[in-house]
């Protein structure tokens, strides 16, 4: 097989983007989603694979700014639309654009990089550790309520929220909303800041998504006139002989404060001829959880989200604060990136920290792969150490290490790329 890996040129995006598609079922994107990834994608960042006039292997990367602890954004290559022909598997297709992606990332001097996974078993070989998880729930509204007692309250009414349904394409909306989101970003690690372009991406609302739901829905929480909340959701009707029994489809839900997010969940639960909430993607802390009178009704379940890199693993450990003082020499393994081989000295607390080779004993080991896992504070290194996935080699430092590395709030992706 002789095969070429190049760059992608605009002109071939059509076909490139047709061989994505194909590897993931064959089902066609409408042309308003073809049309927004089109303009999303960065040919710079973008590989092909191709075999004579055919793309066989397609590979992206979006340039994020990524929230750590301590509520910096850090430039991370979005790992995106990876696939290879079905005719062309095993081939080392994958492999090539895994290498020249890495090499590449390096270069442009993003020193993570993140993705999410159709496949989690794939890119564990090349270095990408569970960075986040993402809780999906299925509550049972018609027995399940949002407290009022859990909602704050002042006496002079300070807190008293207003909702108001709008249209989610509306310009003005859709700014606002967009602030609402960036100001959560610097408060939780693995929130993307989005760049120009980004902000269309929430409201698409594509018929295939749809597929018999109703247009997308978009209701904002105001108090004193300003925009402090919204959601995005899809109503799907459905009824049997006792009668109404529709689901409302979460999308979106932010709030800058208590109030307005309880109120826009109790107006979620409270939608007439709905009795289930479906909410797919939400942090595996969300506070709605100590909201509801009865969490077991919920249906909660977690599954793995972000998987996180260290491309530059000096200055990936810089860029972020520790939750407690630590001084660690990490003993680390990438036989994919061999740049990041050997010690290195972590220094930190909650202001700073640095992280430079060394020469010195090491106090813990471990692969490059359970430091993507821990790197934003989802996972302890404790966790993984009972695994047997990190190695301690000087006693105490897996506990200071452990604790440093936490983060007192749990890592989350809104949205996949």
């Amino acid at each position: 097989m002789t095969t070429e890996l190049r760059v992608l040129r605009p002109a071939e995006w059509d076909r490139w983007f047709g061989a994505l598609e194909l590897a993931f079922g064959g089902v066609p994107e409408t042309d308003a989603e073809r049309a927004l990834w089109r303009d999303l994608t960065e040919f710079e960042r973008a590989l092909g694979v191709w075999d004579g006039e055919e793309c066989v292997g397609t590979a992206g990367a979006f340039s994020f700014r990524l929230s750590v602890p301590g509520g910096a954004t850090v430039p991370a290559a979005g790992v995106t639309m990876v696939s290879v022909a079905a005719t062309h598997r095993r081939r080392g297709v994958l492999t090539s654009m895994m290498r020249r992606q890495l090499d590449d990332i390096r270069t442009w001097g993003d020193p993570l990089a993140v993705l999410t996974a159709s496949e989690p078993e794939i890119y564990g070989r090349f270095g990408y550790g569970v960075g986040a998880q993402q809780l999906t729930a299925r509550i049972d509204t018609s027995r399940v309520r949002v407290e009022a007692s859990a909602v704050p309250d002042a006496a002079d009414g300070s807190h008293e929220v207003r909702l108001r349904r709008v249209k989610p394409d509306d310009p003005a909306v859709r700014d606002a909303c967009e602030a609402v989101y960036a100001a959560q970003v610097a408060g939780r690690p693995g929130m993307t800041a989005r760049r120009p372009g980004w902000e269309r991406l929430p409201v698409l609302d594509g018929e295939q998504a749809k597929d018999g739901a109703s247009p997308l829905q978009c209701v904002l929480a105001e108090r004193h006139g300003e925009v402090v909340g919204f959601t995005l959701y899809r109503s799907r009707p459905e009824w049997d002989m006792a009668g109404p029994k529709g689901t409302i489809e979460l999308r979106d839900l932010y709030a800058r404060d208590p109030a307005a997010y309880a109120s826009l969940w109790r107006f979620l639960f409270s939608i007439d001829l709905t009795s289930t909430v479906l909410a797919d993607n939400r942090p595996p802390d969300d506070p709605f959880q100590y909201l509801v009178s009865d969490v077991r009704r919920c249906g909660l379940r977690l599954r793995d989200s972000l998987y996180l890199r260290p491309v530059e693993v000096g200055a990936a450990l810089e860029a972020r604060t520790y939750r407690a003082p630590v001084d660690v020499v990490l003993a680390v393994e990438d036989a994919f990136c061999p740049w990041n081989e050997g010690s290195w000295r972590l220094s930190g607390d909650a202001k700073g920290a640095s992280c430079e080779r060394t020469g010195d004993q090491p106090d813990l080991a471990l692969g490059v792969r359970e430091l993507g896992a821990v790197y934003l504070g989802g996972t302890s290194l404790a966790a993984l150490a009972r695994a047997g996935r990190v190695r301690e080699v000087r006693t105490g430092a897996l506990a200071e290490a452990s604790t440093a590395f936490g983060s007192e709030v749990a890592p989350w992706l809104p949205h996949g790329f």
